[in-house]
Order: structure tokens, then C-alpha cells, then sequence
């Protein structure tokens, strides 16, 4: 009896050696990255949403972390391969009290279909105790040519990424990466950073980026979309963009948007004087029902912004409002701490959002284009210069 289980002991070692064996593990370096505003140069770390030199300069080091955090990223590549695993490295290993790790410091995985649709395949959980996680994120695939979506965390970041497939897989170079002209810059909040979405693909600027086939650029901070004008340089510096969102009245008191929003905007419309602008209200947050501060808060917030917004609609062409209303439902059951939402809340939003984008924003010949799912170049060894200032 001890030698049947001594031999069994021994066979599931070699089994386990085998297919501990059949990972080859492959730097991201290489791969598209979408969602960044700036180009590598100006970071030391690829994955990272504003230079270097705004970390620790733009209100006393506000956005030292939120710069480094790596909301709205994604990574497209392309394997014939049967699994999918992924390893990385996070920075912060942040952990919060209202949403879960697979939102905060997860990856998510989607593949495309043969409609041209994008479809989740699973999330990669991340270790948290530790600041190096790794994940098999998909087994027992049939080994076939797919394109695939891996979204970067949103509320910490990556200092290092592999991608871990078959043995005899090549990683190799998507068939296109969304559209990567006229990005749509989205600007605010911990809500529009991801705040508490699930996991990381159910951020509202991520379900728009994958049903528009358009890169979106999320630079939403959480707690400080406060109208820091370095941000709005950074913005002005992304070439051609085909809309920008501006959705910061959240984080601003009555002096900031007095202040900051008029010239915020006028540093923006004067590097794109004809871009297309939304203008997004604070949404009618479930405890605005009952707390009588916050109503007050909110309300004249929303009134402030409009006036303003209406004064430069006066001078300026191509400006879109958005109203509070129905912005996410009207049965409160939208959000997880009465404000940041849950992927219910992303998902409405995103449902009203799509079609206002695709009026304002996207030519008509270019909301049903869908990417050929045929790939068949190799990566190379050289990271992608995103954007050439």
C-alpha cells in the first residue's frame, strides 16, 4: 500500500513538474498599450498615466500615486495558445474597503469574437499580501489564433508584467489596437478612475472603448479631478483627439469651479480649438435623496458648472452638456457607498454615454467598424512609443 502511494505521490509530481513545464512566460514590454495619454519617454515606468515630472509637482504631490496608477491600460496581443497566465508586479499592493482586489489590483482578460465583439474570458486575482501576483487566468482552450484585451488595474499600477502561454506559443502582435487616432480623454473622478467597479474591463471607459472600437484615455484621479491646470496641459498635448469629457465636479468645492474650470477648459480648446467637449454633471447620488447637505452641495455644484458651461457656449462652438438626471438610474441601486458605482452603475452610464459619443464624436462610417480577428506578426523586442510630442 505504501508503494501505490509513494507511486502516486511520484506521478503527480512529475505531472505537476510537466505542466509547470508548459508555461513560457513573455515580457508585455513589446505589446500595444492603450489608454496612455503621454509617450514612454516621459515616464520611467511604461505603465503610468502622467509624466514624471507632475508626480511630485502638481499640488504638493496630490497625484504622486494616482499618476502611477494604470486605470484605463490595456495591453492587445494575439496567441494560438490552450492557457493564459499572467505575473506582475504592483507598486502600492492596495487594498480598500469598497471594492474588491480584482477591481483594485486585478487584470482582466477579454478575447475577440469572429462578430467583432469583445468577449470576457476571466480576471487574474491578485496576491493580496504581497506585491507580486501571479494568475492562471484561462485553461484547456482549444490551441486557436485569438485576439486578446488585457486591462491593467485600476487603483494601483504595474511595475512589471509577463504573459505566461503555451510552451510552443508565440506572443505575437494584434491584427489593430482599436483605433488609435481621435482617442476619446475622459478627465475627473475616483468614479471615472474605476471607483468601485468590480473588475477592471467594467469601468465605464472601458466597456465604451471595447462596443466603440476606440482608445479612450482615462485620466480620472480619485479625490482630486480637481482642475489641477498641469492636467489640463497634459490633455492639450495629446495629439487629434476626437472628444474630451470633462467629469470633475465631484472633487471641486464652489471656489475651484469659480476659478479653475473656465481657464482648465481654455487651455484645452486652445491646443483643439475644434474638438468636441461634454460636459458631465455630479450624478443624483442615492443619499442626495436623504441628506438634506449633500442635495444642497450637489445641486449648487451642478448650477455653478452650467453657468459656466453656458457662458463659454457662448463663445465657443462643439460643447455638450449632460445633465444629472438619469445619469444612472432612478431605483438608488446603482452604487456601493451611495457614490462611487457598481458595475450596475458602470453599465448604465456607459449605456447612456455610447450613443451620445456616437453623436457628438465618431463619423458614421466608423461606429460599426470592427477589427478582423487574423493576426500573424511577432512581437518585437522593442517597447511601443505610444504618443510623439
Amino acid at each position: 500500500m505504501k508503494k501505490i502511494i509513494s507511486s502516486l505521490i511520484i506521478a503527480v509530481a512529475v505531472l505537476s513538474a510537466n505542466a509547470a513545464g508548459q508555461i513560457k512566460w513573455h515580457s508585455a514590454d513589446s505589446l500595444p498599450l492603450i489608454g496612455k495619454a503621454v509617450d514612454d519617454a516621459s515616464t520611467s515606468n511604461r505603465y503610468q498615466r502622467i509624466p514624471d515630472s507632475l508626480l511630485h509637482t502638481v499640488r504638493n504631490g496630490a497625484l504622486a500615486g494616482l499618476g502611477r496608477n494604470s486605470a484605463g491600460m490595456a495591453l492587445r496581443f494575439a496567441a494560438k495558445t490552450g492557457r493564459v497566465d499572467v505575473k506582475w508586479h504592483s507598486p502600492f499592493k492596495t487594498l480598500m474597503n469598497h471594492q474588491t482586489p480584482t477591481g483594485s489590483r486585478g487584470l482582466d482578460l477579454y478575447t475577440l469574437m469572429p462578430d467583432g465583439t469583445w468577449t470576457f474570458v476571466n480576471s487574474a486575482r491578485p496576491n493580496v499580501n504581497s506585491h507580486d501576483s501571479q494568475a492562471n487566468v484561462i485553461s484547456n482552450m482549444t490551441p486557436v489564433m485569438r485576439e486578446y484585451l488585457l486591462y491593467l488595474p485600476l487603483y494601483d499600477g504595474v511595475d512589471s508584467l509577463y504573459i505566461g502561454l503555451d510552451e510552443d506559443a508565440l506572443l505575437l502582435q494584434p491584427s489593430d489596437v482599436f483605433h488609435a487616432d481621435k482617442p476619446i480623454i475622459m478627465y475627473g473622478t475616483s468614479i471615472l478612475q474605476g471607483g468601485c467597479a468590480n473588475r477592471a474591463g467594467m469601468a465605464h471607459t472601458n466597456i465604451l472603448a471595447r462596443r466603440l472600437n476606440r482608445e479612450v484615455i482615462n485620466l480620472g484621479f480619485s479625490g482630486n479631478g480637481q482642475l489641477d491646470l498641469e492636467i489640463a496641459r497634459v490633455i492639450a498635448a495629446v495629439p487629434d483627439p476626437g472628444l474630451i469629457v470633462l467629469d470633475f465636479v465631484p472633487n471641486v468645492n464652489e471656489e475651484q469651479i469659480d476659478t479653475l474650470m473656465i481657464p482648465f477648459f481654455e487651455i484645452i480648446r486652445s491646443a483643439h480649438p475644434d474638438v468636441p467637449f461634454l460636459f458631465i454633471e455630479d450624478p443624483n447620488f442615492p443619499h442626495k435623496r436623504f441628506d438634506h447637505a449633500a442635495r444642497k452641495q450637489v445641486d449648487t455644484r451642478n448650477a455653478m458648472m452650467k453657468e459656466r458651461y453656458e457662458k463659454l457656449a457662448a463663445k465657443y462652438g462643439n460643447l455638450h452638456y449632460l445633465p444629472a438626471d438619469h445619469l444612472i438610474g432612478t431605483d438608488n441601486e446603482a452604487t456601493v457607498d451611495g457614490i462611487h458605482f457598481t458595475d450596475l452603475g458602470f453599465l448604465r452610464f456607459a449605456d447612456l454615454l455610447q450613443p451620445i459619443v456616437e453623436r457628438i464624436a465618431l463619423p458614421l462610417n466608423e461606429k460599426v467598424a470592427t477589427p478582423e480577428p487574423v493576426v500573424n506578426k511577432p512581437t518585437n523586442n522593442k517597447p511601443n512609443k505610444k504618443r510623439k510630442k
